[in-house]
């Protein structure tokens, strides 16, 4: 068999097929350690969600309500209307009418929400002409944006926040206008960061966070009666002088306050709010007999004016109840109108001035010779011109020839003398008659609070009676040397007329409640002083001082009226110095004589046009009294006078 070969190239062997890679095999993680990993995570993503809403729905809820209350509400005080004050036939004296306070939101002035950077300014400008208020108080007020709400002026009248109102809605009208539009659309202002278009000075509205409150406003519709007694209010509404302030708590009430929720300075009604009403103040009604208050701030006003004195005052009580049925001051002032007043005239002089009464004071000393049974109304006195007692010599008003008196006469004419006299009868050494007269001065009332708590009210001076010294102890029987004010002097007069027994004077007849109920107040605490006696025997003699053509007081004389009463003159301390300069006037008594009813005492305080007692207020006594007796229908006396003999002939 022949091998077939060929040389040279030709096919060689044929090659080895390649050897094709095996596929790699992946091997896939554990799909449970991957959901582990996943869980884990999302576990922590919403275990953060989760703690952040429950810090802010739980712990911070409280926080972020308030801070979007504090931008979304506002809340504004609820003043409670001031009870009134009336005269005992319930005609207000003084009384509470509608007024608003002017209040702002500053926040609502920065640039940032209204796009101008005057805002306060531009609004000050021109609030001030309205409120009468300085126009940089009112921008100062305005700069202070981390409050929501400040007081730019209060009580102002429906008048003038009508005036603001206007001119709000003016400015409204105008930022709203077409003219306002299109030039916003052409300035492509800005939004500021609560997205609000910020606008030019020509269409912002200065006023848009100027907002009212209702409020009161008090007023005294007699304006100037009984104002010091009544008193009056400062200009946050709170009582600072006379009765305003000594009841401030009961006439004041109790403020409320109110929230609602603001948009731009606009109510939102339905988005919720809350309100605590106020409680309106208790109503005031006084003892002030408003005709017979008249009647005798005109007597005094006028008579202070014709005699050129400093002031004066006078007091009307009923004693049987010790209620104050007038109290009047000149000059006084009308509450009204505080800007004209003086300070001095503010106050009430006829409980807050502390005087020496003089011989109106003589009536103690005569009434603690009688109770005593020293003496009685009919002793024989020998008065001399001058009494040598201590380092002094005493003398009568007048020079005279030695008096014979009775101790009625002693009262009568006045003496000063004839008064020391009786009083040395009080006890066997000058040192316990000093002890038995200081106990009579004190049941009278004299250096111890009256009873009625006024603001500024003196209970006068009355040194103990251990410490009398030297010619005090002579001064002080005929009323030098110790001090009352006019309604003390007033009570001692009144506790005769009522048969020895003293009743603390009071000026409030009672309460109405804010939910109407009326209260009366309790009667004046009652204490006896002199017996029955003593009191009818004291009467008759002060009768002799009216009605004796030797009396001091013919010029009080009421025709028809039997009236009891005593003049008084003495040196008056002056209060800028503390010396004796000047005098002191005055008459007190009551009617009628024979049936008690009214006292009227008249002070006038440094006269120029004449000094006497019975000279200056005897007048104003009959004119105060004739005008009380008539409009409380006191029927006029059944009998004369008992007319006393004042003298006798040795």
């Amino acid at each position: 068999m022949q091998s077939r070969l060929r040389s040279g190239p030709g096919p060689g062997p044929r090659p080895r097929p390649a050897v094709r890679p095996q596929p790699r095999t992946i091997k896939l993680a554990d799909p449970r350690k991957r959901l582990r990993f996943v869980t884990v995570v999302l576990s922590l993503v919403f275990s953060v969600f989760a703690g952040r809403l429950v810090q802010l729905q739980l712990i911070d809820s409280d926080a972020l309500a308030a801070d979007a209350n504090t931008n979304r509400y506002q809340v504004i005080p609820l003043t409670a209307e001031r009870g009134s004050i009336t005269s005992s036939d319930g005609v207000a004296l003084a009384t509470t009418v509608d007024a608003y306070d002017i209040t702002a939101d500053p926040q609502m002035f920065t640039p940032q929400s209204t796009g101008v950077p005057d805002a306060p300014e531009q609004a000050a400008a021109l609030l001030a002409p309205i409120l009468g208020v300085s126009k940089e108080q009112l921008a100062a007020d305005l700069h202070t944006p981390k409050t929501r709400y400040k007081r730019l002026a209060t009580q102002q009248t429906p008048d003038a926040k009508n005036q603001i109102s206007d001119l709000k809605s003016a400015l409204d009208k105008k930022a709203g206008s077409k003219a306002c539009a299109a030039q916003k659309a052409q300035l492509k202002l800005p939004a500021d960061k609560g997205g609000r278009t910020r606008v030019d000075n020509e269409c912002a509205n200065p006023l848009a966070g100027v907002f009212n409150r209702e409020t009161q406003r008090r007023v005294y519709p007699s304006d100037g009666l009984a104002a010091n007694l009544v008193g009056f209010v400062n200009a946050e509404g709170v009582g600072a002088g006379g009765l305003e302030q000594q009841y401030q708590a009961q006439l004041a009430g109790k403020d409320g306050r109110s929230s609602y929720a603001q948009a731009g300075g606009r109510l939102v009604p339905t988005a919720g709010g809350s309100m605590d009403a106020a409680v309106p103040g208790t109503d005031l009604r006084l003892t002030v007999n408003r005709d017979i208050q008249w009647a005798a701030q005109r007597a005094i006003t006028d008579q202070v004016s014709n005699a050129g004195a400093e002031k004066g005052y006078v007091v009307v009580q009923d004693v049987k109840t010790g209620q104050v049925l007038a109290m009047a001051t000149s000059p006084g002032f009308n509450p009204n109108d505080l800007a004209s007043a003086k300070s001095g005239q503010l106050g009430n002089a006829a409980v807050q001035d502390a005087y020496e009464p003089g011989s109106t004071a003589k009536l103690m000393t005569m009434a603690a010779v009688l109770d005593t049974g020293k003496a009685t109304w009919d002793t024989h006195v020998t008065v001399p011109n001058t009494l040598q007692r201590a380092d002094r010599v005493f003398h009568d008003d007048v020079d005279h020839e030695t008096w014979y008196l009775t101790l009625a006469g002693v009262l009568a004419k006045s003496s000063n003398i004839g008064t020391i006299e009786a009083a040395e009868q009080l006890g066997p050494t000058q040192a316990e008659a000093n002890q038995v007269l200081g106990g009579y001065l004190q049941k009278f009332g004299i250096g111890r609070p009256s009873g009625l708590d006024f603001p500024g009210e003196t209970k006068g001076i009355l040194a103990k009676p251990e410490d009398w010294k030297g010619s005090q102890q002579y001064t002080i029987p005929f009323g030098q040397g110790l001090s009352v004010n006019a309604l003390q002097a007033t009570s001692v007069f009144s506790t005769i007329a009522n048969g020895g027994v003293r009743v603390a004077p009071s000026v409030v007849q009672g309460t109405t409640s804010p939910d109407g109920k009326y209260t009366p107040a309790p009667p004046g605490a009652e204490s006896r002083v002199v017996s029955e006696q003593t009191a009818k025997t004291l009467t008759e003699m002060l009768e002799s001082v009216v009605t004796d053509e030797q009396g001091t007081g013919g010029k009080a004389a009421v025709p028809g009226y039997r009236v009891a009463g005593k003049t008084g003159t003495a040196n008056r301390v002056d209060p800028k110095t503390g010396r004796y300069s000047g005098y002191t006037a005055s008459f007190i008594g009551f009617a009628p004589a024979d049936q008690p009813r009214v006292t009227v005492s008249c002070v006038i305080q440094d006269p120029v046009n004449g000094h006497f007692g019975g000279q200056l207020c005897g007048p104003v006594f009959k004119q105060v009294m004739e005008f009380s007796l008539k409009t409380l229908q006191v029927p006029p006396s059944g009998s004369e006078a008992p007319n006393l003999p004042v003298d006798w002939k040795p």
